[in-house]
Parts: C-alpha cells; structure tokens; sequence
C-alpha cells in the first residue's frame, strides 16, 4: 500500500508539478513603455524566497536570503519605471531604480524578449516552473500574460486593464424600458434620484436634453463626474464638444479616457453607458446619451434596451467600476467651454411600450473584458428559446467564426429555437460583407442542416424605430441581457463595456413582447438574397467534402503502403 504514494510523489518530482511553493503566475514581457523597464513577473505562493530565483535563460536574480512572502509578489525590470505605469511600486526590482524598493541579486543581463523568451522559476538552482513564449502564449504589445485554471491568457488582458470577480444580486427592482418609445423619460427620473452624486460613464454624450437636466442637477447642489470616450470613432463630435464643455462650466468633473504622449489608454475604447444616483440607483443602457438613444416621447429614434435598477449593492458594484476607472492615468481632464447644441428634431413615433417595473430578480452584471464570457454561458444555457437583436454581428480575426453566433447555431442544432434581428440602416448593409450578408448565411445554415433558426434584418423609417442599436438577448422567455457590448471582436475583449442579465419572467415577457413586435415588422429577408447565401454555404461544404476525401485518401494510401 506505500508504492502508490511513493510512485505519486515521484512522479510530481519529475514532472515539476505542485510540490514546488511558487509558481509563475503573470509575466509582461512587451509594454507600452518606451525601453519596457516596467516589465515585469508575478509569482505566487507562500513562504520562504530565500534560494528562489528566475531566469531567462542569459541572465538570473535571486531573492535576498531571509525574504518571504505569502500570495503575489511581483518583480519587475525597474520599479520607477513600474511605478510610473502602474501607480504603485513593485515588491521587488532586479535593476536598481530607488531605494523604496528591495532589490534582487542579479547575475547578467535579464530583459524580457518580444517575440520570444522564457522565464524559468528555481529553487536552489532546480527548475520548478517555466512559461516559455511563443508556446505558452503569443506576444501582444500592452498585454498582461496570465496564468489562471491551468490555462495561460484564458482572455486577453491588457495593462491596468480591471479583473472585477462575476457577481450576483438576488431581490432585486427596477424598471426597465425600451428606446425610442419611454427612454428620456426613465433617464429623467434616474437623474432625479441624486441628492449628492451622479457618476456617469457613456461613449458619447450629445442630448442638450440630458446634459440640461443634469445642469439643474448641479444648480440643486449635486456632485457630477462624467468619463467621456476620448477618441470614438470620427472623434468627439462638435455637439459633444459642447456638451461637455457646458457641464464643465456649471460645474461638473468631466473626464475623456484617452492615449497621451505619456500614457496608452487601457482599452481600445471606453464604449460603457450607464447611470449611477448616490450609489442607490444604476441605469444601464444600450443606448448612449444622444437624441436618437434617448428621445423625447412621440419622436423616433434606435431601437435600444435600457434598466434603471434601484438596489444600492448593485449600484455600489457599478461605483467600483466607475472608481477604477477614473483613476487609471490614461483620465484627462477636460478643459473645453461650450453652450448647448441644439436638439435634433426626429420624426414622430407613437409610443407603444411603456416602461415596466420589476422587483424579486436575479441580476448578475456583465463587465467587459472581466466577464463577457458570461454572454455566450447564457446563450449555451438556453432550453428552449434564444432571441437576439444586434447593431450587427461580424465574424473575428481571420474569419474566425464568432463564438457568440456560434453558441446560438449550436443551441439551434440542439433543437433551440433561434431568432435574429439584425439592423437594416445603411451603413450597416451597404458593404459585401455586413449585415445583409450575415443573416443570409445564417439563414442558409439553417435550411441546409433544417435548424430552427431564422435572421431577420429590422424594419426602420416612418412609424418604425430608425435603427437598431440594441445589443440584447433574451433566454427562454425569462433572462435578458442589456448591454453595451456589440458582437464584434474587438467590443467584448478590449473594450470597456458594461451590462447586466436579468433573471425575470415579468421582464422576460415585457422584452419579449417588444421582440415579438419587431420580428412581426421584420419579415422574412428577400429570396434572391436567401437563395444566394445558399449557394454559397453550399459551394463552401462541397469543398470542404473534397478536402475531407482527398485527406482520406491520403490516409488510406499511406496505410496501404
């Protein structure tokens, strides 16, 4: 009975596995700091570092004897250099930068290569870990490599990027409201709600409507920070320009998140878009704060999905977001003046879904990068139905299929029920490659393998929403998520974006009422555009076929031989 644990343990010996006190857990080999001295290692674990040390290979450092340490301890090139990246100093430097910070005993030269390296972890000269690039994983400039369930980079992670835990809140209430119909009115109540604080966080800002109601909000006394996108897509517009410079002038704290000439912006962009009232209340949106996310009644304006949620533990959460935000160094503050554009004047739209209240739901925000895998986990869940409506939908990097499409065709082939809407403005079916073509080879996959699944593109103009701006998805009648997040690559894995699901079956079925509405507007799309996607998936799995054959040939003539 005493071979089995002697052969385990040496077994654990020989593979260099668990029985060694530290391991190699984050390694930044490529920064965007110029010369990269604030690269830099974590390893974890607790106890004695006396003998431990790393290397990569040329050249090595060592802990002082008599050091300790219990959980992460981070090691960098130069700890100024950390200090100026990060806001804080590492544990340990192995080049020499300020005596605040302990130094490691170093023999050689130890810098971190770009597109290759290794970082070897020792105890007393034995090797007992080693992450090795590119095997373990691919450089990326800006990205924090990281080790977590036995998986390196589980998402991409970029330098003072958050890493909030998923979290869930139970009994909670609310309202939840559709865009154009009764969305002004909601985010007109939410501002309401503030006697001291309104926290804000939006891609852009351009309604002098709101920016008017929060601007009587301040007159009352109540404390504004606003952080803006400074860089979208064509820049902050003229109208945006003023907006923010109108509230900075009655005083509000306006901040942009942007790229400097000493700091790289964190994410690619700052896309959230969401309301927090004296940590009491949080409003969470598809929509940003212009006149087409937030109209006045009776006038039209995107099809979008919004939740004024009333429970302050899920406003406290969506305050540590805003937080960490504002106090990365990539805030700049705004110091611009302005006056109120004018509103824009829509056409008229007759109201059809009045906003809902809710009470007793189970919510789990949806942050990303943090846990946007939470989207594609709630899709693979589905038993019954999955209904979608997005801007878009685009495939990833290479033409890689996306993993949130593929979670809903996959459902589909389960015997789920699948419907999308997909916009139908034109900027988002003009090109050859956009929404017009996507829903048609989602359709042709459909016909080809008999799934239960449709795609639709929206029905917009006169008497109808103007276009689709939602990024939502509704899970068997009762769970919704209201998002920020578009369903392209880069949204869920480098952007800021914020969300929540909502566990409900009263808010399952007002949505689903709207959802329902909209797929009746939408229509089946046009035969010759179906028939055409089913000649190309076709084509696509006849070559796929031959390329299967002929790999089988080649396998049995290698056999035969």
């Amino acid at each position: 009975m005493r071979i089995f644990p002697l052969f385990l343990a040496l077994c654990l010996i020989c593979c260099g596995i668990a029985t060694a006190a530290f391991t190699i857990t984050e390694v930044c080999p490529d920064t965007w700091y110029k010369g990269e001295a604030d690269e830099y290692i974590v390893i974890t674990g607790s106890g004695s570092l006396t003998g431990i040390s790393i290397s990569d290979g040329e050249g090595s450092a060592r802990f002082p004897d008599g050091s300790r340490a219990s959980g992460r301890v981070v090691l960098a090139q130069q700890a100024e250099a950390y200090r100026t990246v990060h806001g804080e100093y590492p544990d340990y430097e192995w080049y020499d930068s300020t005596s605040k910070v302990p130094d490691l005993i170093r023999t050689g030269t130890l810098k971190l290569g770009n597109k290759g390296d290794e970082v070897i972890l020792q105890e007393n000269w034995q090797e007992i870990g080693r992450v090795t690039w590119p095997e373990d994983f691919v450089c990326r400039e800006g990205q924090v490599h990281f080790f977590e369930n036995g998986v390196w980079d589980p998402r991409p992670l970029m330098i003072g990027q958050s890493r909030f835990s998923p979290a869930t809140f139970t009994g909670v209430s609310g309202t939840v409201f559709t865009s154009p119909d009764a969305s002004h009115e909601v985010i007109r109540s939410a501002i309401a709600l503030a006697e001291t604080e309104l926290l804000i966080n939006v891609y852009e800002f351009t309604s002098p409507g709101i920016a008017a109601e929060i601007a009587a909000a301040l007159d009352d006394g109540v404390r504004v920070t606003i952080i803006l996108e400074g860089g979208p897509v064509g820049g902050i517009s003229a109208e945006g320009k003023r907006v923010a410079g109108y509230l900075r002038g009655k005083g509000a704290a306006v901040y942009t998140m942007e790229t400097t000439d000493t700091t790289h912006a964190r994410y690619r962009y700052d896309h959230a878009k969401y309301l927090i009232a004296d940590q009491k209340a949080v409003l969470v949106t598809s929509e940003n704060f212009k006149d087409s996310g937030f109209p006045e009644r009776g006038t039209t304006g995107n099809r979008g999905w919004g939740i004024l949620i009333t429970d302050p533990r899920v406003a406290d959460y969506f305050s540590k977001i805003f937080a960490a935000d504002l106090a990365g160094n990539d805030m700049v503050a705004y110091t611009g003046t302005g006056t109120l554009p004018d509103g824009e004047t829509g056409e008229r739209y007759k109201a059809v879904f009045e906003p809902q209240s809710f009470k007793g739901a189970k919510v789990p925000p949806v942050l990303a990068p943090d846990a946007a895998h939470l989207i594609p986990a709630l899709i693979k869940g589905a038993k019954r139905t999955v209904d979608i409506q997005q801007a878009y939908i685009s495939n990833w990097t290479g033409k890689a299929p996306n993993p949130y499409l593929e979670a809903a065709v996959e459902r589909a082939r389960s015997g789920v029920h699948v419907r999308i809407i997909l916009d139908s403005y034109w900027f988002n079916t003009n090109g050859e490659n956009d929404n017009d073509e996507m829903a048609a080879r989602i359709n042709a996959v459909a016909l080809a393998e008999g799934l239960p699944m449709e795609a639709r593109l929206a029905r917009i103009g006169p008497g109808h929403p103007d276009k689709v701006h939602n990024k939502g998805v509704i899970v068997d009648g009762d769970a919704v998520l209201i998002s920020s997040i578009n369903w392209n690559e880069n949204s869920p894995s480098f952007n800021r974006e914020t969300g929540v699901i909502i566990e409900s079956q009263d808010t399952g079925a007002y949505y689903s009422k709207v959802f329902d509405a909209d797929w009746k507007d939408a229509g089946p799309l046009s035969d010759s555009l179906s028939a055409q996607a089913n000649d190309t998936y076709l084509r696509q799995e006849i070559a796929a076929g031959v390329v299967m054959l002929l790999f089988v040939g080649y396998v049995v003539r290698r056999r035969l031989r």
